[in-house]
C-alpha cells in the first residue's frame, strides 16, 4: 500500500509581532494532489500563515516542510517549488501582460522559446488574450488578479499558494478562476487556498481548516463543518415583529434547536434537518396560528453561521474587534 506524501506540513507554527499573535500554534496538512482550504475573516491569520510557509517571514516557533523541503533551513529550495498569488496582484503595471509573464518566465530560467510559449498560453487560458499586448495598469482588478495568477503558474509548480484569489472579482471571472485551479488540482497540483467564502472552499477545498485569531479551531470537509452549524437553516420572515418569539418558539420544536431572532429585519433563523418537509410543516403551522409572513425559506449555513456556531461571534464582529486588515496589522506591529 502505497504512502499518502504531504506537499505541506506544519507543526506549531507561531509568529507573533510584540503583543500581536499573528498565529499562535497552527498545524495543517496538505497531502499531495489536493486542496486545504483555510477559512477565516481579515485578521484571523490566513495571509501570515501563507507568509510564513512560503518563507516570506521565518516563524518564531513551529516547523513546516513545503515539498519535503523544510522552510527555514532550505528557503531556496521551497521558493523554486511554489507559485505564489497573493491578495493583491502583483504585477509591473508599466509592462504589458504579455512581458509580464515573459519576464517570469526568463526569472525561473526556462529561457526565451519557452517563456513567450508559457506566456501565450497563460494569456489564452486566463481570457487575457485580447489584453495581452496592453500596460497591466489598463487592466481591471480582476484582470490583474487573473494575471497575477497566471504568473503564479509559469514554472508549473508542484505546491501553489492562493491568498483569496478570488476577492473582488465578478462572479464570472470568479467562476473562471474556480475553473482554473479546479484543472491544476486534476493535473496533481497541490494548492493551499486561503479564503473568506465558505462557498469558494465547498466547491474548491478537499479539507478545510478554520482559523480565528491566529488559532485553527476546526478542521474537516465542507460537509463536516457544516454539520457543525446545524446543517440547513430555515429562514422567517413575517410583517408583525411583536409574533417573533411565538415564530421562533414554532421553528425550535420544527427544527433541531432554538430560532434565533433578529428584530430589525423581523425575521427567524432556526436549524432544520428536514429540508422541503420542514419548510411544508413550517408554513402549516404559520398558517394555522394566523401568521403573516413576508418571505420563507430554506438556505445552507453561511461563513457567519460557522463562525457563530465555532466562536460565538460572527465573522464581522471579529473584523470590527481586530480593526484593520491582517497585512495593514502586522506592519504596524513591526514598525513598533
Amino acid at each position: 500500500m502505497s504512502l499518502v506524501t504531504e506537499a505541506v506540513r506544519a507543526e506549531g507554527l507561531v509568529k507573533h509581532y510584540k503583543d500581536v499573535k499573528a498565529i499562535d500554534g497552527v498545524s495543517l496538512s496538505v497531502p499531495e494532489g489536493t486542496v486545504l482550504g483555510v477559512l477565516g475573516p481579515n485578521g484571523a491569520g490566513k495571509t501570515t500563515t501563507v507568509r510564513v510557509l512560503t518563507t516570506l517571514i521565518k516563524p518564531d516557533a513551529g516547523t513546516a516542510t513545503v515539498a519535503g523541503r523544510d522552510i527555514v533551513k532550505e528557503p531556496d529550495e521551497v521558493r523554486s517549488l511554489i507559485g505564489v498569488s497573493g491578495q493583491y496582484a502583483a504585477v509591473d503595471e508599466y509592462l504589458t501582460g504579455y512581458e509580464n509573464l515573459e519576464m517570469i518566465g526568463r526569472l525561473y530560467h526556462l529561457g526565451g522559446s519557452a517563456s513567450r510559449a508559457r506566456a501565450r498560453e497563460l494569456l489564452a487560458e486566463f481570457r487575457l488574450e485580447d489584453a495581452a499586448d496592453r500596460p497591466a495598469k489598463t487592466y481591471s482588478g480582476g484582470m490583474r488578479r487573473r494575471l497575477d495568477l497566471a504568473g503564479a503558474l509559469v514554472a508549473r509548480p508542484p505546491v501553489i499558494f492562493l491568498d483569496e484569489p478570488t476577492t473582488g472579482l465578478d462572479p464570472r471571472s470568479r467562476g473562471d478562476m474556480w475553473e482554473v485551479i479546479a484543472g491544476l488540482v486534476r493535473e496533481g497540483t497541490s494548492l493551499l487556498l486561503t479564503t473568506q467564502y465558505l462557498e469558494e472552499a465547498d466547491r474548491l477545498a478537499d479539507n478545510i481548516i478554520v482559523v480565528d485569531r491566529g488559532q485553527v479551531i476546526a478542521e474537516g470537509t465542507a460537509d463536516q463543518l457544516k454539520d457543525q452549524v446545524g446543517g440547513e437553516r430555515l429562514s422567517v420572515t413575517v410583517a408583525d415583529a411583536a409574533r417573533l418569539p411565538e415564530v421562533a418558539e414554532l421553528l425550535g420544536r420544527l427544527g433541531s434547536g432554538a430560532g434565533e431572532i433578529d428584530e430589525h429585519t423581523r425575521t427567524v433563523i432556526a436549524p432544520v434537518s428536514g429540508g422541503v418537509e420542514s419548510l411544508l410543516l413550517a408554513v402549516r403551522q404559520l398558517d394555522d396560528r394566523s401568521i403573516t409572513v413576508q418571505d420563507i425559506g430554506i438556505r445552507r449555513p453561511t461563513l457567519d453561521d460557522a463562525f457563530l456556531s465555532l466562536t460565538g461571534h460572527k465573522a464581522e464582529d471579529d473584523q470590527q474587534e481586530q480593526g484593520e486588515p491582517e497585512d495593514e496589522r502586522e506592519r504596524e506591529a513591526q514598525r513598533a
